[in-house]
């Protein structure tokens, strides 16, 4: 699948500014944790799965560093249900 360039810029900025991994107290917003655009391409490439199979297919495929590269979770593990939410509702136009 091809994906849009412009669909892809839009949403990763969308993503980046938007949602965040959640650890304690703290939120690293996924713009800064340099993850934005790989969840944006994973979301768009699965959206033909409907946006809330895309989201769950997308987040457990983007794996992120930890301790320095030491050991990979994936983006799924890190972000609050509500941000899961708001991913599924930010890429549903796009799969119109």
């Amino acid at each position: 699948m091809s994906i849009d360039q412009a669909y892809l810029k839009d949403l990763e900025a969308s993503i980046a500014d938007q949602l965040y991994i959640q650890i304690a107290n703290w939120h690293l917003y996924l713009g800064d944790a340099g993850v934005a655009k790989s969840l944006a391409i994973e979301c768009l490439v699965r959206l033909e799965d409907g946006p809330e199979l895309a989201v769950e297919k997308a987040l457990a495929s983007v794996q992120v560093s930890i301790a320095g590269g030491k050991s990979q979770l994936p983006l799924g593990e890190l972000i609050p249900s509500s941000q899961v939410h708001d991913l599924i509702d930010l890429i549903a136009p796009f799969s119109r």
